[in-house]
């Protein structure tokens, strides 16, 4: 099912499956600024990676004594997430644990997903309550696709990613054949703002940077100013991607976690980069996506 919310400026659309969103529209011109999810590069518009980010050593883990299997980025945007309330401006949907949830994750949780307009920004808001009698260590990303070039008088050496403030970022090495973390880091540039866009760059997968004080990070054409940013202050880590090739699209994903480190021991509660949420407590996180001229 898909629900549509609209205010002045934007008329966006959001999917059940996953509470993924799936559609950003400029209302002024019709652009649609998110990535259609074509099925022969990549398939997802802006899924959300729940109970951990990237993969898990083996493609597992062990809670008390009890091994859970689980593929890439978690399982909350393959499932159905149920309508909570809705208006013209904004919907939350939710997840609630359940006996597909615990043959994966063996924590009784909710996951609430609520998207909100302001002007021309769209507000991602989340908030995770642990339902159950025991600590709950879990991760959360984003990983929202935006359409670039943003039309097709352009193309990718027209952008730049920058960072509204100069940045010198620590990137954290994965191993391009498992995606582990590898323990190995480098500095990706020292108090610059700009990454230029070109096509091949993202051959080799994503980068994820550390060690951010930026508020922002946006695709920007260079030309016109026109831009997409992205709320990145806060979240620990932030990585970059699209599928090989030509650049159809640039993912920017603040995450809160990251995959299993190659030295992993797969037992939950020793995995670090973790919320470790208490019995009855909640956990909240937001993003904002801002579609300018």
């Amino acid at each position: 099912m898909e629900f549509t919310i609209e205010n002045n400026f934007l008329c966006v659309r959001v999917q059940s499956r996953g509470a993924e969103l799936c559609s950003v529209v400029k209302k002024e011109t019709g652009e649609e600024m998110l990535w259609q999810a074509d099925p022969a590069v990549w398939n997802r518009h802006a899924p959300i990676l729940f109970p951990y980010c990237g993969r898990l050593k083996g493609g597992a883990f062990t809670h008390n004594g009890v091994s859970y299997e689980g593929g890439q980025h978690g399982f909350a945007r393959d499932m159905e997430h149920a309508l909570v309330e809705q208006s013209g401006d904004s919907v939350t949907l939710c997840l609630e644990a359940n006996v597909l949830t615990m043959e994966k994750f063996p924590f009784a949780f909710k996951l609430f997903s609520t998207f909100r307009l302001e002007g021309v920004t769209v507000h991602h808001d989340i908030r995770v309550e642990n339902d159950g009698g025991e600590v709950m260590p879990f991760a959360f990303g984003y990983h929202p696709a935006f359409l670039c070039p943003f039309d097709a008088a352009h193309k990718a050496e027209d952008y730049v990613l920058r960072f509204d403030t100069p940045q010198t970022p620590t990137v954290i090495e994965t191993g391009e054949d498992d995606g582990l973390v590898t323990g190995a880091t480098r500095v990706y540039f020292e108090s610059e703002t700009d990454i230029p866009l070109h096509d091949g760059m993202f051959d080799h997968d994503s980068t994820c940077f550390s060690r951010l004080t930026a508020g922002s990070l946006s695709i920007v054409e260079k030309e016109t100013g026109r831009r997409v940013s992205v709320g990145i202050e806060g979240y620990p880590y932030v990585l970059m991607w699209s599928a090989k090739g030509p650049v159809r699209y640039v993912c920017i994903e603040p995450w809160h976690g990251l995959p299993d480190a190659r030295t992993a021991s797969g037992i939950w509660e020793e995995k670090p980069d973790t919320v470790r949420l208490a019995p009855g407590e909640s956990w909240s996180t937001g993003l904002t996506m801002t579609f300018a001229r």
